[in-house]
């Protein structure tokens, strides 16, 4: 009885230590800056590279340097469109551009998809007999904005049975909003290959 009674258990206790060694699991830091080769998709890598790219190009064009000579434009970044069929975080592209671009020094921003929050908090500020009137900030005061910055991503995608080749197009431009005048443009391009790996021996 006990002979069998141990090796029962052992055998328990043998399926619990591979259960728990089989389901345990290891987090690390990796670095956000790290080449991503997972698949063909737009990925974090390309991310980065049109962002650093694109506002690198802005701030070096002699345009920019003469609309920032003597002032700091206020600038609207409209969202980025994707013309892609893949399902690519589009406000992450465009948060991007728009940090990196408010951090050159160079332009004031307007953010236009928080106006209605703003707009709320105004009213509160009239309205809500919360605030001090002679501070509540006051409607009519907000700047306008000079200048537009928007843009496009496409894509073009050819496969076969053994490879598949994404072309990226990243387009950017600067309009001024008082003439129409499309100030400043630039675009770069992306290509990504899958093959199938051939068998070694």
């Amino acid at each position: 009885m006990n002979k069998k009674y141990l090796i029962a258990a052992s055998i328990g206790f043998s399926a619990l230590v591979l259960s728990g060694c089989s389901s345990k699991q290891v987090v690390s830091y990796g670095d956000a800056t790290a080449v991503e080769t997972t698949d063909v998709n737009f990925g974090s890598t390309d991310l980065q590279r049109v962002a650093n790219e694109m506002t690198e190009s802005l701030m070096l064009s002699p345009v920019v340097g003469t609309l920032t000579q003597n002032k700091r434009p206020v600038v609207f970044v409209e969202r980025i469109k994707n013309k892609t069929s893949e399902h690519i975080d589009m406000e992450s592209i465009t948060d991007s551009i728009s940090t990196k671009v408010l951090r050159s020094g160079k332009f004031r921003f307007v953010d236009m998809s928080r106006v209605e929050a703003a707009r709320k908090q105004i009213q509160f500020q009239q309205d809500g007999g919360m605030v001090d009137s002679s501070k509540a900030i006051q409607f009519g005061q907000h700047i306008g904005a000079e200048l537009m910055l928007y843009g496009n991503l496409s894509s073009i995608v050819k496969s076969n049975k053994d490879k598949k080749d994404v072309y990226y197009k990243f387009t950017m431009r600067l309009m001024d909003l008082n003439s129409g005048l499309v100030e400043w443009a630039d675009e770069t391009e992306i290509r990504k290959t899958r093959e199938k790996a051939s068998v070694g021996w």
